[in-house]
């Protein structure tokens, strides 16, 4: 059998459309599903949209449209998605869905020791979709999006969080959670020992507007919207059944991993595995923490309103110059800046000027003879071939998709740097011309494997490019 390798997006929300922030988790998920599909894992794939939140009814409102509207509109942008970046997800799971309200239903009960109601007050920013403290705030405002909470009193169910606190610690320390990088694991660790504070997890109905997942048995309350959301890794393969595909997936794969931003860290690592305790669930085994997208230092953010459209930049340069910019441009788990210029600058560069260039010299000669004609590849190609696919292995285990990737561009240099030297467009020996343009063929060849996850679509061109056939125009 198989082995099985579960992978997820964090769900966003969908108070407006798509921006280049959600597209470098997602696009980082895909190369990471696609690397293991070719390593020869059954894998599953999971992305959605997160429609249940606050953030929804006050964007409907301002819009002056049904709630339902809104979200169906955008929930739609975020599923065009998958072939403006052609990705490769499995399954698009929307928490207005009857699996993931029958799915949250089940949890919430699985959980109801440990939940329990109570009058409270707090500072919310609905952002966040989260409660704060005070001396967590920034000049008294949200520290993501730089807004001031509102001061909200209810009563409301609250779940007991506290309870989990030294488990917690502990499975996180030991790894049995692993939180990459250290820093994301050292940061989520000072949060468990600072002491865990019980969470408020529903919302008054009215507050809502009546938007969301009802709590079983009280109507006048709505799940809270991380309560709902969380629970679609195991709501998507059929919780609310115990499907088969939930007992493989999710109860008994070693190898389940969330790819999330910076500022939902501790709600996939304290809150979420908190809940799967309390339910007696499975675990998730690595969470990977990217950074963010910056402009001029600011994060990208709807709230902000600072974003950039990913299909714009895919509709003038293509899916899989975006796909590489992304992934090659910034390290994986920083903050990354970004600005047109950047991006024109690498596009030209790396891929018109790189590997586009590269390969079209090699058709070129190529093309001079048939197939059948050329020979095997030499050791020394075939080392420099297979230490380069080991050290993009390595580095995607460590999710450092941006050092895989120059890992790709030494290869790609290496050939350039061959053909050069070589001057093998001047060879006169038929022999030593074959055999120079085999060991060449073999390195476009062994290209066109490694850039798969990466590049899919160019990955596919590349073995098959004829004479004057470009990859990349230029910009």
């Amino acid at each position: 059998m198989k082995e099985s390798f579960y992978i997820s997006t964090a769900l966003p929300y969908v108070n407006s459309a798509p921006h280049l922030g959600f597209a470098l988790e997602i696009i980082q998920a895909d190369v990471l599903a696609r690397f293991r599909r070719l390593s020869g894992k059954e894998v599953f794939f999971l992305t959605g949209s997160d429609e249940n939140s606050l953030k929804n009814v006050q964007s409907a409102r301002e819009e002056g449209i049904p709630i339902k509207s809104l979200v169906d509109r955008n929930a739609q942008k975020f599923l065009d998605l998958k072939d403006a970046l052609n990705l490769s997800f499995d399954d698009f799971i929307r928490t207005t869905e009857s699996r993931q309200i029958k799915g949250v239903q089940k949890i919430w009960r699985a959980c109801e020791k440990d939940i329990y109601k109570k009058k409270y007050q707090g500072l919310y920013c609905v952002g966040c979709e989260q409660f704060y403290k005070e001396s967590e705030l920034v000049n008294g405002c949200c520290p993501e999006h730089k807004i001031k909470p509102e001061l909200v009193e209810e009563e409301n169910y609250f779940f007991r969080l506290s309870k989990y606190a030294s488990k917690l610690e502990s499975f996180i320390e030991k790894n049995k959670i692993k939180i990459i990088p250290q820093s994301r694991k050292n940061e989520i660790l000072s949060f468990v020992k600072s002491g865990l504070e019980d969470i408020c997890i529903s919302r008054s109905a009215q507050r809502g507007s009546g938007w969301g997942i009802e709590v079983p048995g009280d109507p006048s309350q709505i799940v809270w919207v991380w309560f709902d959301a969380l629970s679609n890794y195991i709501n998507a393969l059929g919780y609310a059944e115990d499907s088969p595909n939930f007992i493989k997936w999710w109860q008994k794969n070693k190898e389940i991993t969330h790819i999330i931003g910076k500022g939902i860290l501790r709600f996939h690592a304290a809150y979420w595995p908190a809940m799967l305790l309390s339910a007696g669930l499975n675990l998730p085994k690595t969470i990977f923490v990217h950074g963010y997208l910056t402009i001029g230092g600011q994060k990208m953010s709807k709230s902000l309103g600072n974003v950039i459209d990913p299909f714009d930049l895919v509709k003038e340069y293509g899916a899989d110059a975006l796909r590489y910019f992304l992934l090659a441009e910034f390290s994986s788990s920083e903050d990354g800046d970004f600005t047109p210029e950047k991006f024109k600058i690498r596009y030209n560069a790396d891929l018109a000027n790189g590997l586009g260039n590269f390969c079209a010299r090699v058709a070129a000669l190529k093309n001079q003879f048939q197939e059948s004609e050329l020979l095997k590849s030499e050791k020394n190609i075939d080392k420099k071939i297979k230490d380069a696919e080991k050290i993009v292995a390595k580095k995607l285990e460590e999710f450092k998709f941006n050092e895989a990737l120059a890992a790709v561009w030494e290869l790609i240099s290496f050939g350039d740097k061959y053909v050069n030297e070589t001057a093998v467009w001047k060879i006169s020996d038929l022999k030593l011309k074959i055999r120079i343009i085999s060991n060449l063929a073999a390195i476009v060849n062994s290209l066109s494997e490694i850039l798969t996850p990466f590049l899919p679509e160019t990955a596919a061109k590349i073995a098959n490019l004829k004479k004057g056939e470009i990859l990349f125009p230029r910009h």
